[in-house]
């Protein structure tokens, strides 16, 4: 063959080569979103237009016109219209299987009086089989907008609820879960009476059977008294767990979380959380903390060390332990006694040497401690302990374990500084300023309240990082309420003008990032999600307005149009 006729053919295949290609599609991005508000909560707190995505990871970000130079013929392209997208948002403290079963029992959340709740209670007996346990969840008596006539220790008594519920056993959990209340027939099978504990007072290790002057239970039972009548509440089959795990996973989606730190679960709840990752019904990512009050569980984890999922689904490294009650029931554990019960100081819940010991077993293993404080004695304490444990491992950095303070909430002024010190992270609900500071006041008196309660700005002066999220179903599992409590410092219906103690509340952004990538730090994830940056996980919420300029009601107004996980819409209002 000569060369002419090489070099003919050449040109021949070059050409068939062009041909070829410029026939055949466009190879571009999986999805794009385009025409948003899109607020990226990266390093300068950027605001682009457009995102566009790739096997479930964002690839670039831009302008509309840049975005849209991208896609090929088989790009899906998603117009946001001019509504609001962030980095999807991240729960980091609630309880997965709780929501659930607030959907599937008494939802208690939203009873204004106690006539009301018994009305639901006698609700509930008339579609009960005789002796049927009534069970749920979510009263709390401070925000009652009326008060019963006879009430002991600040609580409502059993009489009325016993009436109308005489031989259905009724157990209902306190909206905070660290009270309950019980009727004469649930009391009665658990052998509670005015003989039950050694004094009249009803005080018990960790907690109070609350009674009356003359000695007699009034059916509320604090902190871990309440496991006297509990312990008897019939154990949910595994049908109803999964029934109400598969309601979880839609309630978040349709709240627009992609993200869940589950505050405190035991190996069934993580065996069903893998069956439902391997069935392709998790849909929403889980950090897991193992229950501290399972020593033997985290014997096995300690050997076992934490599990870290590739695919970012379900990840177990971290441990929560309980070290004291709520404040709606006194139980938080304080340094000075409450101001409307003079002779009382919290509940310490579990022995405080405890958080010694599990701290540095985490250390030597990998595991990040979470531990639920209140009160200012017992965030002092765990401070103590967690700098404690450090010392002993002097080669760690403390700051790299990322250990956590839950709620963090009523913090003496010379404990404040120490988080930043330390690395400790405060994992808070703000949406709790907005629900108890009314009354809060009354539990630890103005001085207590303006010097350490709900304390953004001094946490984030000192250099903590601070995370958000509901505990739900503590408080309803929507984010909006607890992002306008974070920057308004208001009751959720405006109250009052200006603010509770406003030089505590966070700018939109600092709010923002402590739903996305704050949070994210809060699980070792900043690298992976909670900014929208090429390179991590296409995690979104879009919003029908924008929450960032919004006037501060507004927020509350504000809709989920879209929840995005691995670039796919899991949930579209309306749809």
């Amino acid at each position: 063959m000569n060369n002419k006729l090489k070099q003919l053919l050449s040109l021949v295949a070059i050409a068939a080569m062009l041909f070829t290609q410029a026939c055949s599609p466009k190879t571009g991005p999986d999805t794009i979103f385009i025409n948003g508000e899109v607020y990226t909560v990266d390093a300068g707190n950027s605001k682009v237009q457009a995102v566009a995505v790739t096997d479930g990871m964002i690839k670039a970000v831009g302008t509309t016109e840049e975005i849209s130079e991208m896609a090929g013929s088989n790009t899906k392209i998603v117009d946001l219209a001019g509504m609001t997208m962030t980095p999807g948002l991240i729960e980091s403290h609630a309880h997965l299987m709780g929501i659930g079963y607030n959907k599937l029992e008494l939802d208690l959340m939203y009873v204004k009086t106690y006539d009301e709740l018994v009305e639901k209670v006698a609700e509930a007996v008339a579609k009960a089989e005789p002796g049927q346990w009534i069970t749920g969840r979510g009263w709390h008596q401070d925000k009652w907008i009326e008060k019963p006539d006879v009430m002991e220790k600040g609580f409502q008594t059993h009489d009325n609820m016993s009436a109308v519920s005489p031989d259905n056993p009724v157990f209902l959990r306190h909206a905070s879960g660290h009270a309950s209340f019980a009727n004469a027939k649930a009391m009665e099978m658990a052998g509670v009476n005015r003989l039950s504990t050694e004094s009249l007072s009803g005080e018990v290790e960790g907690g109070e059977i609350i009674k009356d002057k003359l000695g007699n239970p009034t059916g509320v039972f604090t902190e871990r008294a309440s496991s006297l009548v509990g312990r008897l509440v019939p154990q949910e089959t595994p049908e109803r767990d999964d029934q109400a795990l598969e309601m979880a996973i839609q309630e978040l989606l349709e709240k627009g979380i992609t993200s869940f730190h589950d505050a405190g679960s035991g190996q069934a709840f993580i065996d069903r959380l893998q069956r439902f990752k391997a069935e392709g019904k998790l849909k929403v990512r889980q950090y897991v903390m193992l229950t501290g009050r399972q020593p033997e569980l985290l014997e096995e984890w300690y050997e076992r060390g934490p599990m870290i999922d590739p695919d970012h689904m379900v990840t177990v490294r971290s441990i929560k332990l309980n070290c004291d009650g709520a404040l709606g029931p006194r139980g938080a554990w304080l340094l000075e006694a409450y101001t409307d019960r003079a002779d009382h100081y919290g509940h310490e819940t579990l022995p405080i040497e405890t958080v010694n010991s599990v701290s540095e077993k985490a250390l030597a293993t990998g595991f990040q401690v979470c531990s639920h404080a209140i009160g200012d004695r017992a965030n002092r304490e765990i401070l103590d302990r967690y700098e404690t444990s450090f010392k002993k491992f002097p080669n760690i950095n403390s700051k790299d374990v990322r250990f956590r303070i839950e709620h963090a909430q009523h913090l003496n002024v010379d404990d404040i500084p120490r988080f930043g010190e330390m690395g400790v992270i405060a994992a808070m609900q703000a949406v709790h300023m907005s629900s108890d500071r009314p009354w809060a006041i009354d539990r630890l008196g103005k001085a207590r309240i303006e010097e350490g309660a709900y304390v953004w700005q001094k946490l984030l002066q000192s250099g903590a990082k601070i995370i958000n999220g509901t505990d739900a179903p503590v408080e309803p599992v929507d984010p909006l309420p607890s992002f306008f409590a974070s920057v308004a410092r208001k009751t959720l219906d405006g109250f009052p003008e200006g603010g509770f103690e406003a030089d505590q509340s966070m700018s939109r952004d600092e709010a923002l990032r402590s739903f996305t990538l704050d949070a994210a730090f809060g699980e070792f994830e900043e690298d992976f999600k909670g900014s929208i940056e090429i390179g991590k996980a296409a995690d979104f919420t879009v919003f029908d307005k924008n929450i960032m300029t919004v006037p501060e009601m507004e927020i509350l107004d504000t809709k989920v149009a879209m929840t995005i996980i691995n670039g796919e819409i899991l949930y579209e209002k309306g749809k």
